[in-house]
């Protein structure tokens, strides 16, 4: 009998996902754990094995169209199987009517239906969703949900914000500074509100005119996901970036003496990024607000260093995280980022190995780059961002006080950083710290 192969759950938070591409056409023959389709999430991009042997009978769900887990999206049997007989009951789950969504508040809900706003936030709204409602002050209770089981989608809360705060709001700023004449009095103390006098939105310019020769495709699942995180963190965080200059000669020199034995013990080659890491970890631990978020009003300290390293791909760019980093040696730094890194650029990472960061390092460095202001990854507090290292000609003071000009291999490093939280002396300790470490640690190898 035919076997139906359903949308996985790739994480507790994930509650649809996109294909974006089937491998395998219909009348294909298939091996179990062959490559059958790749998906995305608001996490992840995932290519997903077949579940079964057999023939592909028949694809449910089209290229680009989003799902909730738990859909049918194709079926695997016999090829002498017809598909004339009636769909399984989960083949083709109907979203619910309007009428229905709209009535529920009047009668007791089942636990799977559940509208309240601790269920909504859990299950009944994405990431993405729950990120744009939190940087908008927008309670989801408040909005009628489209998608799938009454979920609210990212087009039902921009349908909702598209019609203005409601009528109430206008009447928080007068509870917050009741004393503000409705006038504004330059010479008054306003602790920053000043009704009335809001800059208004700057109006969107087209992106291009007519005649204008172009090119137009659409944003890919990942690119809109990058593109909203980052305008998000822009409005949460306020930036502030110190950048330190580093003297790498000393790393280059234990790599260079221990690369080959470090590659017969632990498998894998050495790059420059395991000695920054490590550094980073201890810096992390010297300096824990670094490690933080921020929750209203509560720092919130992370007792575990996890970090994330930005992956480039071809088609995005990724943060897979290497967990627990700090309870690692260099072998198991370069081991953990080597393997997160292949994975990425595979499609074979997991959810969970895409969340818990809570500090991120992207090297820029790579591509040349003489050093980088990244953007913050919240809900994280701090990222750095490593630049090219290349040999330059430096002034060094001897032990007798005497100063030469030697060729020294230097870095440049950024730190970015949440002012809300980290002051700047706090940011140029953290990084004055990961320089000591990077121009002085023998770090585990001698």
């Amino acid at each position: 009998m035919a076997f139906d192969v359903v949308m996985p759950q790739m994480g507790e938070s994930i509650a649809e996902a996109t294909v974006l591409k089937w491998h395998k056409q219909v009348g294909d023959s298939i091996a179990k754990d062959d490559t059958l389709y790749e998906i995305s999430t608001d996490k992840v991009d995932a290519e997903i094995p077949a579940p079964a042997a057999g023939t592909l009978l028949e694809i449910l769900v089209e290229v680009n169209a989003t799902v909730p887990v738990g859909t049918v999206v194709a079926r695997i049997g016999d090829a002498s199987e017809t598909l004339a007989s009636p769909a399984s009951p989960t083949s083709s789950p109907t979203p619910p009517a309007p009428l229905a969504a709209a009535s529920a508040p009047l009668a007791p809900l089942a636990e799977e239906d559940d509208n309240s706003l601790e269920s909504r936030l859990k299950s009944k709204s994405s990431p993405l969703v729950r990120e744009m409602a939190r940087q908008h002050s927008v309670d989801l209770t408040r909005i009628s949900g489209t998608g799938q089981a009454g979920r609210v989608t990212k087009e039902d809360l921009e349908a909702y914000l598209a019609k203005g705060p409601a009528p109430a709001s206008s009447l928080a700023p007068a509870s917050i500074v009741p004393g503000l004449p409705a006038v504004h009095d330059p010479s008054a103390p306003t602790l920053g509100l000043t009704p009335a006098l809001s800059v208004p939105p700057a109006p969107s310019l087209p992106a291009f005119t007519p005649g204008e020769r172009v090119k137009i495709e659409p944003m890919s699942r990942m690119r809109k996901i990058i593109a909203e995180g980052m305008v998000a963190s822009r409005r949460t965080s306020a930036h502030v970036y110190t950048v330190f200059e580093i003297d790498m000669t000393h790393v280059a020199q234990l790599r260079h003496k221990h690369k080959q034995a470090f590659e017969g013990q632990f498998g894998t080659k050495l790059s420059f990024l395991p000695f920054i890491m490590m550094a980073a970890c201890k810096a992390l631990r010297a300096y824990p607000v670094a490690n933080a978020s921020v929750d209203g009003d509560n720092i919130v300290y992370k007792q575990d260093i996890n970090l994330g390293i930005a992956v480039s791909l071809d088609w995005g760019l990724i943060v897979p995280v290497v967990k627990n980093a700090d309870m690692m040696n260099l072998g198991g730094l370069a081991r953990s980022l080597n393997d997160l890194a292949e994975r990425a650029r595979t499609k074979q990472l997991k959810p969970d190995e895409i969340s818990g960061g809570t500090f991120t390092i992207t090297n820029p460095g790579v591509y040349g780059d003489t050093f980088g202001l990244p953007i913050i990854n919240q809900p994280q507090v701090a990222i750095q961002g490593v630049g090219a290292i290349v040999k330059r000609p430096v002034v060094i003071t001897g032990p007798d006080g005497t100063d030469f000009i030697a060729i020294r291999q230097m870095m440049f490093s950024s730190l970015g950083f949440d002012h809300r939280i980290i002051d700047g002396a706090i940011g140029d300790l953290f990084m004055a710290f990961v320089k000591k470490e990077l121009e002085t640690s023998t770090f585990g190898l001698e």
